[in-house]
């Protein structure tokens, strides 16, 4: 996953680097979470399970081959095709701790379970601004500018003209 510019300085100058060994040599170009490979088109139901072409079965989230076999309608009306990227994560999400054993291969969907907490405690930070500022422009009117130092200190003529 590309990093935010914003972000870019909370990562060594040998991230490129970190990540693909990390991705290719140990993780060897598959999720370290549940197998996909790298920049292969896979073909996946919405709870995870997804068809392995090289072993010639499905198997489940985390990996595992699935033993039995699927309904028809799970195959006929879910199926969706996605192509897997895979990415470096940190596992602990410290970017200044760039251990071996705190690194891991993700792919787009294991990444995301793996950051969901974090994911919904921004999304919560943001709507609770939001609503503030919300609640503050319904019931004290619109916001206004911050004032300076400079024209709190400024003198005001008594006719009100400048």
């Amino acid at each position: 996953m590309p990093i935010r510019r914003e972000h870019r300085f909370f990562y060594p100058i040998d991230w490129p680097q970190l990540s693909d060994a990390i991705r290719f040599r140990r993780a060897q170009g598959r999720c370290e979470e549940c197998a996909r490979p790298h920049l292969q088109r896979v073909f996946r139901l919405g709870d995870g399970r997804w068809w392995d072409a090289e072993i010639a079965s499905w198997r489940d989230g985390q990996g595992r081959r699935l033993r039995k076999r699927l309904r028809d309608k799970d195959l006929l009306t879910r199926v969706r095709i996605t192509r897997v990227v895979l990415a470096a994560a940190h596992r602990d999400h410290d970017t200044a701790n760039n251990e071996d054993t705190n690194l891991a291969a993700f792919c787009q969907r294991c990444h995301m379970l793996h950051d969901r907490d974090e994911h919904q405690r921004r999304r919560w930070r943001w709507r609770t601004l939001f609503r503030r500022k919300a609640m503050g422009d319904l019931f004290q009117g619109p916001y206004s500018p911050p004032v300076t130092a400079q024209a709190a200190l400024r003198p005001r003529s008594s006719s009100g003209l400048c």
